[in-house]
Formats: structure tokens, C-alpha cells, sequence
């Protein structure tokens, strides 16, 4: 996620000045800090600093500074009472906020974005058609991965996913949804003779699965059929079937293969997936390879969010 953010530049004249208080005796710095973090929740992620304030030449505003992940660091004009603080292309924020006020906005979104997941995952679970999954069946937290065979971002998230599941065995479960990409080759055919192989056999499909994923560079469009059934040799399979199902056109099979992939394409695309891997966790999104700390906090904040 980037955390950019642009502010108005103006030229003035500088005086220092050392931090004064705000409201209920917070220091400035830390109620802008905590106010910015209200108002950009994107920067409840990061770890931001401001800097102490200084008088900027104009009567009644302050000059100032915050750095986010020690990287960046932004200017900004401040009230003295904190009550606007200027933004490029935006309206002035209020940033006079309590302690107290921060901590109900804080709930009442969270409370919000609760809701929204929650409705998320419902929507999805009842949209999605039956799929492979790993993990207990029972388990608390769903994890819907929508996953692109020839992507190597999907190779790393799927690795996290796997930490996942050794770590937490009893809540959580994975759900793999098909999202082949246009651009890669043999992402389509792959997932099509992966949905054959699951309608067979779940560990069929979880064999496949980790193949692709583990040797990306050894499968090529044109081989593809042979390469799968190569793989799929010592699972115990129909390959007769398995091969008509993955590489015959007119065969049922392959067309209720094409329309299992074809229909979690579209859901994850109503879903405003936009690239691979994408994750709901119980219907909060993660976008993109992300460490295992990310899951590990979403999968903490979907279980706070739990009735």
C-alpha cells in the first residue's frame, strides 16, 4: 500500500518554536499523530511521527512535519488550536479531536468496517461454487484465496498460507478460488485440469495445486496436458478421464470445469479483485503477497469482529 500523501507548499518565514499543549493537556504532536490516524486509516498501518511544531510567520498557524516508517516525511500547516490542518486537494482537517473523542471514532469504525466484512463474506461464501479447501471444515476463519497458477506473487502467498494452517490447524480454512489472468499463458488450461482433477479426487487437485506452484518455469502452454498428467500419475485417478475432462472442449467435463473457473473469475471481479492473489478473511480483504504478520492481524481482528 502506498502511503503518500501530498501537501500544500507555501513559502514562509521560519521562526523555531519548542511544543505546546492541546486539548485536555495532550501534547500537540501526539493529538495531530492520533487525529491523522482517524481521519487516513491507511496510517493506523505505519508507524508516524510529528515532529515538533514551529511558528510558520502567519498569525494563528504553525508549521510542522510527520514521517511515516521513518521514510517520509510530509509538511503541513496547522491552527493553533489543531482544529484545520491543510492538505493538497483537500478540505482542511480538524484534528482537535479528544483522547476520548479518537477512541469512539476509532470503535465506531471499526464497528463499521466489521459489518461491512462480515456482509463481504456471506455475499461471498453464498456466491462461491463448491471448491477445494484445506483445513478444518468447522474452522472459525475462512481465508478465500483468489489465486492465478502461473503467478509467482500466488506462489509466495500460497507458502503463507501454508505457515497459516500449521499455526492455526483449528481456525482457519482455505478456500481456492481460480483467477487465471489474461497475460499468463497457461494459467486457464492449468485450472481447468486442476478442477478435472477435483472432481475426482480433493487430493488430486491439492497434488496439482502444489506442483504448479512449486515448479512455475517447468510448464509451458503447449505441454501442459502431458505435464499434469505426469504429475498426477501415482494419485489413483481415472487419467483417461482426467485427460478427456482437461483437454476435450466438447466433453461435459471440460465445460463444467471451464464454467467453475469462468464463474469464480467473475465473483472475484464483483468482489473488486483486480490482480493475484487476492484474499478475503472472513471477509476482510488483503491485497497481493502479503507477510504472514498481515494474516495473522486480520485473522485476529475477524475473530474481535465475531458476535
Amino acid at each position: 500500500m502506498s502511503y503518500r500523501i501530498l501537501f500544500l507548499v507555501l513559502t514562509v518565514a521560519l521562526v523555531g518554536c519548542g511544543p505546546v499543549n492541546g486539548q485536555d493537556g495532550m501534547d500537540r504532536q501526539e493529538q495531530i499523530r492520533m487525529n491523522l490516524q482517524v481521519h487516513f486509516p491507511q496510517l493506523q498501518d505505519y508507524d508516524v511521527t510529528v515532529a515538533p511544531l514551529e511558528d510558520s510567520g502567519i498569525e494563528g498557524v504553525d508549521r510542522g512535519s510527520f514521517t511515516i516508517n521513518g521514510q517520509q516525511t510530509q509538511a503541513f500547516l496547522v491552527t493553533e488550536d489543531n482544529t484545520q490542518l491543510y492538505l493538497i486537494g483537500g478540505d482542511p482537517v480538524d484534528v482537535s479531536m479528544s483522547a476520548e473523542e479518537i477512541e469512539a471514532e476509532m470503535a465506531a469504525q471499526a464497528e463499521a468496517e466489521a459489518a461491512e466484512a462480515q456482509d463481504r463474506h456471506q455475499a461471498l461464501m453464498a456466491a462461491l461454487p463448491d471448491l477445494p479447501t484445506q483445513g478444518n471444515p468447522n474452522a472459525t476463519i475462512t481465508i478465500v484465496e483468489f489465486s492465478d497458477f502461473q503467478c509467482p506473487y500466488c506462489a509466495r502467498g500460497t507458502q503463507t498460507l501454508e505457515q497459516l494452517l500449521a499455526l492455526h490447524p483449528d481456525d482457519v480454512r482455505v478456500v481456492f478460488a481460480h483467477y487465471p489472468l489474461p497475460n499468463h499463458d497457461w494459467a486457464r488450461p492449468a485450472a481447468i485440469a486442476s478442477e478435472c482433477a477435483a472432481a475426482q479426487s480433493d487430493d488430486a487437485f491439492w497434488t496439482l495445486h502444489d506442483a504448479y506452484f512449486q515448479n512455475q518455469r517447468q510448464f509451458n502452454k503447449d505441454e501442459i496436458i502431458a505435464q499434469s498428467r505426469e504429475v498426477l500419475t501415482d494419485t489413483g485417478i481415472d487419467l483417461a478421464a482426467w485427460e478427456t475432462c482437461a483437454s476435450d472442449p466438447a466433453s461435459a467435463g471440460y465445460q463444467a470445469a471451464a464454467q467453475t473457473v469462468d464463474q469464480t473469475l467473475e465473483i472475484g471481479r464483483e468482489f473488486e479483485v483486480s490482480g493475484t492473489p487476492g484474499f478475503f478473511v472472513n471477509g476482510y480483504f488483503l491485497n497481493g503477497a502479503q507477510p504472514l504478520e498481515s494474516f495473522e492481524r486480520t485473522i485476529e481482528q475477524a475473530k474481535d469482529a465475531m458476535p
